[in-house]
């Protein structure tokens, strides 16, 4: 291939969003994630748009320039305070070679970002047309799966609960007091292999809220045109500081579906937090007047099971499964530990 990748310029916006909305639909030599699905009633390129107010200066959007036609398109967010990339989008159109294409963007991506400072590399992406493949042929690991699950805009959203009711659901905001607390609810959830690829600190569990990425998911990248709330459930039979859920709400500014993020502990009834949000998000969309209501997004771990059958006894249907994959760009080293010596 005699093309090149370089960074995207101002002139490509058009070119680029119209390679975008190519790689969604079903074209023989079009490529893309295919996350969450293809179609017309939730596409990447609605959920993932190129809007360059959204843009910030560590994000990175790349391009893949053949005779002067751009054939390929890779976006990448980049969250500072972890040294974190994740990969957006991924799109490649052209008879042939396409599947090149896409291997000569990421590879671009790992050197140019390890010269940025990244450290990790994260994307999620549906297991087709070659994508799983592509990422551990350029070193990912896969860690994880996701169930995405979708409440239709046409269902009626229950009532939001009554302060009264909230309180006696031990339902409340959450606070940077918080942390040690949710980094315990996530170590009962989590695998351990897990725990040690994503690597959360407590620094990162203090920082719910608007600017949340903990816990990943593989819609974390449409937060950022969402205002996200967290609530936390407090165990009522444990004794004080032990969480029984977590819960993040994302109502969109834009047309995309709503967000609903919960992390529960094994055996957790999560029936209340769930009519909890919904309402949640229902009151939002009442108050603000411009939130337009395009139904409700859910990402659940496989591994979270049976949050997903609540979910779906509530009106969430399975969408489709994502891979999660991720590179780190630096060596693990055991830690220094203090062992008995016999003398």
């Amino acid at each position: 291939m005699s093309g090149r990748v370089r960074l995207a310029r101002l002139t490509d916006l058009a070119a680029l969003g119209e390679l975008s909305r190519l790689s969604q639909q079903e074209h023989v030599d079009a490529r893309s994630l295919g996350l969450p699905v293809s179609g017309p009633r939730i596409g990447v390129f609605s959920l993932f748009r190129l809007p360059l107010g959204a843009f910030r200066p560590n994000d990175l959007l790349f391009v893949y320039e053949d005779e002067r036609r751009i054939s390929g398109l890779l976006r990448v967010e980049r969250d500072a305070s972890r040294d974190e990339m994740t990969i957006v989008e991924l799109d490649a159109i052209g008879s042939g070679d396409s599947g090149d294409t896409r291997y000569r963007l990421v590879q671009h991506l790992l050197r140019d970002g390890t010269k940025r400072g990244a450290f990790r590399f994260h994307v999620a992406c549906a297991d087709g047309q070659g994508n799983v493949e592509l990422f551990m042929q350029a070193g990912f690991a896969r860690y994880g799966q996701e169930w995405l699950l979708f409440r239709g805009a046409g269902m009626k959203l229950p009532h939001a609960w009554p302060d009264e009711k909230t309180r006696s659901a031990g339902i409340r905001p959450c606070q940077p007091l918080d942390a040690l607390p949710l980094a315990r609810l996530y170590a009962s959830v989590t695998p351990q292999p897990v725990m040690r690829l994503e690597s959360y600190r407590l620094s990162d569990w203090e920082r719910q809220g608007s600017t949340t990425r903990v816990p990943r998911s593989s819609l974390a990248p449409i937060l950022r045109f969402a205002d996200v709330e967290a609530y936390v459930q407090e165990a009522q039979d444990d004794g004080p500081g032990v969480l029984s859920a977590l819960l993040q709400v994302g109502v969109a500014r834009e047309e995309q579906p709503h967000y609903l993020k919960i992390l529960a502990r094994p055996g957790a009834d999560v029936d209340p937090i769930v009519d909890f949000g919904l309402g949640l998000i229902g009151a939002r969309i009442e108050r603000g007047g411009s939130c337009p209501d395009n139904g409700v997004l859910a990402p659940v771990r496989t591994y979270e099971s049976p949050i997903d059958r609540r979910l779906e006894e509530a009106g969430f249907a399975s969408l489709v499964t994502v891979t999660l994959l991720m590179k780190e760009a630096v060596v693990r080293v055991a830690e220094p530990a203090l062992v008995p010596a016999v003398r």
